[in-house]
């Protein structure tokens, strides 16, 4: 019987690649025999971790790229396909926490900063993968949040940004599954990783008190993320379309 999680002979792009989930997916799908693409705008930080993977004998390349800025989407995604040929899956994982305010004493340059990095990089990531995409088909997972599913006092930016993921991930879903191209969501919870802390403000005992307080008693692994990202990507996963699968250690269970 065919593995699909084996994704041999197919091309993957990651952003927010250089550490977090995005290098545990990026790290995945290498593993699980892809070529990848690492994308982050921590250049140095990026190719570290594409210098890694390359030393395990693993198909990669990085590139810098700010996915607030469409010009450096499209090259980035033109750059993958003049590599390797192809695209086939895509997680559009590179993302910001808001700067803690309430929504009153918040500032414009920090919404615009969030939304330009969350959202909209999210819609410029699709509109350049869907293109190519259309090709052969293929699948596209963007990063949203439990964040998605509620309301958090003093990120008001954040949260929005999340909940307008869920919404266009909707939507190109909608628009894209006649052309073979499955796109879905993943919520995750709390995971270990640097943004998470922001959210606390660097505070590790808070931090630690809120792992504690999840269901399942710790925090989640980015690799539990990128496992949920590359089962969506999978022929395993071929009638989810258009969902956003929550991966957070029960917290959100009523």
């Amino acid at each position: 019987m065919n593995n699909p999680l084996d994704f041999t002979g197919k091309v993957a792009l990651v952003t927010g690649a250089a550490s977090g989930m995005g290098l545990a997916t990026a790290t995945a799908f290498a593993e699980a025999g892809a070529s990848v693409v690492l994308a982050d705008f921590k250049k140095e930080a990026v190719e570290a971790a594409a210098r890694k993977l390359d030393a395990g004998g693993h198909e990669v390349i990085a590139l810098p790229c700010d996915v607030s800025d469409d010009a450096q989407v499209a090259a980035m995604v033109d750059r993958t396909v003049a590599e390797f040929g192809r695209l086939d899956a895509a997680f559009n994982n590179a993302g910001v926490m808001a700067h803690i305010a309430p929504t009153a004493d918040s500032t414009r340059e920090d919404w615009d900063r969030v939304i330009g990095i969350n959202l909209r990089g999210v819609w410029s990531c699709m509109k350049h993968e869907l293109r190519h995409l259309a090709r052969q088909g293929g699948a596209i997972v963007n990063n949203a949040s439990v964040g998605a599913l509620t309301g958090n006092p003093g990120i008001g930016a954040y949260i929005a940004s999340k909940h307008g993921v869920v919404g266009l991930t909707r939507t190109a879903a909608l628009e894209y599954i006649g052309q073979g191209i499955r796109v879905n969501a993943v919520n995750p919870g709390l995971i270990d990783t640097a943004v998470a802390r922001d959210v606390v403000d660097g505070d590790e005992q808070a931090y630690a008190n809120i792992a504690k307080n999840v269901p399942i008693g710790r925090a989640g692994r980015p690799e539990e993320i990128a496992s949920a990202v590359l089962w969506l990507c999978s022929p395993a996963a071929s009638y989810i379309v258009g969902q956003a699968l929550t991966v957070d250690g029960g917290m959100t269970v009523p």
